[in-house]
């Protein structure tokens, strides 16, 4: 079984993605709806405003996660980033895309430019999530990994059923989490009320997606048959916490909305990786999956590591809670608030 220090950082490195995806989540989200909810540049500009402030803060999440994975679980990190290769640099050209498509949109000064940056900053805000999704469901699912813990796998390997479903399921939950926010953070407007009305058609589609990762779940993995308990336990909350964020919808009490579905999203994180646990990756043959207590540094470094995070980690938790005290003003389409600014 591992150590104390070995489960804490897998614990940790959990913790840390599942903050990325709740907080990063709804950036991916407000992305997307800019060509599917926004009219006019006045309520893309509002879009962009309301996540100015945060989306690159919230993706330093993702950069303590693999830093974590890197530093503490080594063996890891070197299977993941190796075997992983090409979904990893899709989802990193789609996150450089995305970032520079806010400033480049900013500075241009035709509307055709304008609306070319918007489009691309929509696209990459679907291709991140969607590849997060079709990764994680690959690493659970069992890949062809050898006694060396070197992945060679071919393309329908990574393209299959269950990842395809787990991609679409992540990045539909990333634009609905989206929509919340948007509520959340935008003055009542026209924009406000496209994303509600939205919202209403979309929590059925959401609820068939999750019988659908589900059932996928029940035939791709072993997590029904090494932890059913917990697995059931978990995939009922998830519907549940589904039916709470619909209803306060319908009721418009947009704090629970926004809470319940980003508990969704960490709730599916978690599943996974709850599931994955005692391994980091797992193996189409049992034998060759690899284990949490042969993949860590040393004990000497997960030591030395949990003090550095004990200390670095609350301080970066207590910083981003005063940013969104901060910057907690509802904005006004068409009002002065403006990305860049």
């Amino acid at each position: 079984m591992p150590s104390l220090l070995q489960n804490l950082w897998f614990l940790l490195v959990a913790v840390l993605f599942i903050g990325f995806f709740f907080l990063e989540g709804f950036d991916f989200g407000v992305g997307m709806s800019l060509k599917t909810v926004a009219k006019n540049e006045e309520e893309q500009d509002a879009l962009i405003s309301s996540i100015g402030p945060h989306w690159d803060g919230n993706e330093v999440w993702l950069i303590a996660g693999g830093g974590a994975m890197f530093a503490a679980i080594p063996y890891w990190y070197a299977s993941l980033f190796s075997g992983f290769y090409l979904i990893l640099f899709i989802i990193l050209l789609g996150l450089i895309f995305r970032g520079v498509s806010f400033e480049f949109r900013e500075q241009m000064y035709t509307s055709k430019y304008r609306e070319l940056w918007a489009t691309i900053a929509s696209i990459t805000s679907f291709i991140v999530p969607f590849f997060f999704g079709l990764m994680f469901a690959d690493v659970v699912q069992g890949m062809p990994i050898d006694a060396a813990g070197d992945l060679s796998a071919g393309f329908f390997d990574y393209v299959n059923i269950f990842s395809v479903v787990a991609g679409v399921a992540l990045a539909l939950l990333s634009y609905m989490h989206g929509l919340n926010y948007t509520r959340l953070k935008l003055a009542e407007s026209p924009l406000v009320e496209r994303a509600k009305q939205q919202l209403k058609v979309l929590y059925p589609v959401l609820l068939l997606g999750e019988v659908a990762f589900a059932v996928s779940l029940y035939f791709f993995t072993d997590f029904f048959t090494t932890k059913p308990m917990i697995t059931l336990i978990l995939l009922v909350v998830i519907v549940g916490l589904t039916l709470l964020a619909w209803f306060t919808n319908v009721k418009d009490h947009q704090g629970w909305t926004f809470m319940a579905l980003g508990l969704v999203i960490a709730t599916v994180v978690a599943l996974l990786l709850i599931g994955l646990y005692p391994r980091v990756m797992v193996a189409d043959n049992p034998a060759n999956s690899i284990l949490l207590k042969n993949a860590t540094s040393t004990p000497y470094t997960l030591k030395w590591m949990t003090i550095i995070a004990l200390t670095v980690v609350p301080i970066v938790v207590c910083y981003q809670a005063w940013s969104f005290w901060v910057f907690r003003k509802r904005i006004q389409v068409g009002g002065d608030e403006k990305y860049g600014n």
